[in-house]
């Protein structure tokens, strides 16, 4: 763990701690003995004013448009038939809106479909973390057999047999050191910065953490409250994207013989990475297998009808006991986290 994460952890659980007392209250009516606690999640919650890049891969326009066309291009998937938009779909928060994204053999892959917008600013990728990068993440579903069942050498021939596509690579990368543009890094790489520019929207949230008070209602900001205080939410989801991109035990039923697991141990058959809260008003079902229809599912499984056992996460708040109004406030607030 970095000093910076260490650092930040610190200062969350310091005030979660200063919030809880006062999470039935609007933000601006915190204590006077806690008039910093507001400056405090700006720090945590604003959006940053630029997009991360790899220095060894620097994006350039030519590139993201080049990777726009490669995510909508069939030409990826051995059949021809799927592309990268056929599961991560814009207006679904590019996820596709079902519990769990469809396998090539007519059933059902074993996870949700994640969302694709921040992930510029992530730490790790996919459901179990496995990937690194957005360019290792990106060739993971197009080899996958059960997903684009793609393979380089078809790929690639494809590609170079369109002299319009394969100018698109000559420009994304005039520093190339081979004879011939199209290669499987350059394709990742394409992809990964087109991705990169895949940002959530600016929301009333967003609009309120700068400073408009009046840009989200009491209720709202009695959720909010809730959120950074006695419901714990910001111990996993604290951050401006909302997530820690961590790997999290919540208490779920184990999913035993997951594909994306190589270990018997329990907690890595039940830890998932934590799931951004941006634009969740787009892109239900929710959680890892997808096994939650709405919001009200959710709060209602971390207030009390999650799993207990030796893996769960420590920042799950036990014996929380939320009555329906602040569960009510606290899906108000959630809601402020996606677009109008």
């Amino acid at each position: 763990m970095s000093i910076h994460s260490a650092k930040v952890r610190c200062i969350l659980a310091l005030l979660v701690v200063g919030s809880a007392s006062y999470s039935l209250a609007p933000i601006q009516a915190a204590p006077a003995d806690k008039p910093v606690l507001m400056d405090a999640w700006r720090n945590i919650f604003t959006r940053p004013k630029t997009i991360p890049t790899p220095p060894n891969t620097p994006s350039t326009s030519a590139k993201v448009e080049l990777g726009k066309l490669l995510f909508h291009d069939t030409r990826l998937s051995g059949p021809q038939d799927r592309n990268c938009a056929t599961c991560h779909q814009a207006d679904l928060g590019y996820s596709n809106g079902k519990a769990r994204g469809p396998g090539r053999d007519g059933k059902d892959l074993t996870r949700n479909v994640p969302s694709l917008q921040n992930l510029a600013w992530a730490k790790r990728f996919f459901w179990d973390g496995r990937a690194q990068s957005l360019e290792e993440q990106a060739s993971g579903p197009i080899l996958n057999a059960l997903e684009m069942a793609g393979n380089w050498p078809e790929i690639t021939a494809r590609l170079k047999a369109d002299s319009a596509i394969t100018e698109l690579f000559e420009r994304a990368f005039p520093q190339t050191t081979t004879t011939d543009p199209v290669t499987p890094d350059h394709i990742v790489e394409a992809l990964a910065a087109y991705e990169r520019t895949l940002i959530s929207p600016v929301t009333r949230f967003d609009r309120f953490i700068a400073g408009e008070a009046n840009a989200l209602s009491t209720y709202e900001q009695q959720g909010f409250a809730l959120f950074v205080g006695r419901a714990g939410c910001v111990a996993c989801h604290g951050s401006w994207r909302f997530t820690d991109d961590r790997l999290h035990d919540i208490g779920l039923p184990a999913s035993a013989g997951s594909t994306d697991h190589q270990s018997d141990d329990t907690a890595s058959q039940t830890s998932f990475k934590t799931p951004s809260l941006r634009e969740l008003r787009y892109s239900a079902p929710y959680m890892h297998d997808g096994s939650k229809t709405t919001l009200e599912d959710v709060i209602k499984h971390y207030n009390g009808g999650f799993t207990e056992r030796p893996s769960l996460s420590r920042n799950i708040v036990q014996d929380l006991n939320l009555t329906a109004t602040e569960r009510r406030a606290l899906i108000a607030f959630l809601n402020t986290l996606s677009s109008d």
